[in-house]
């Protein structure tokens, strides 16, 4: 991980796809975002004592848990934590749980590392207009 000395925004990225982690992580890095990593819903917890991220970035699936059901255990553990889905698509289901949960981004894929990071500007934009 780079060392920013004044990161835009912190961002918690939990992905289980070791894969998916790096290029997330490095395209947000490369933007000038503070990222640390977690693999499973546990290491996402013990990240959350080490920091008060600015958002929290996950996919649909984490392991075999899905992804909203992670982000709203972390929510116990930082109130309001603003999440976003990185989803390769939202059906009728996930919509609705989007709708109930609050604060709850998507973002479709296949994307580019601009698009992301756009969208990333976007979320933490509404979420400090929201502050």
């Amino acid at each position: 991980m780079k060392d920013f000395s004044a990161p835009d925004a912190s961002i918690l990225l939990l992905d289980s796809e070791s894969v998916m982690r790096a290029g997330l992580c490095d395209a947000l890095e490369s933007a000038g975002y503070l990222v640390v990593t977690a693999r499973d819903l546990g290491e996402a917890v013990d990240r959350l004592t080490e920091m008060r991220p600015d958002l929290l970035i996950t996919r649909p699936f984490i392991n075999s848990m899905p992804g909203w059901t992670a982000a709203n255990y972390l929510r116990t553990k930082r109130h309001g934590l603003p999440v976003l889905i990185v989803a390769g698509f939202m059906d009728d289901d996930r919509v609705k749980v989007r709708d109930a949960v609050g604060e709850f981004h998507t973002f479709p894929q296949p994307f580019t590392r601009d698009e992301l990071v756009a969208k990333v500007k976007e979320v933490l934009s509404v979420v400090r207009k929201k502050a």
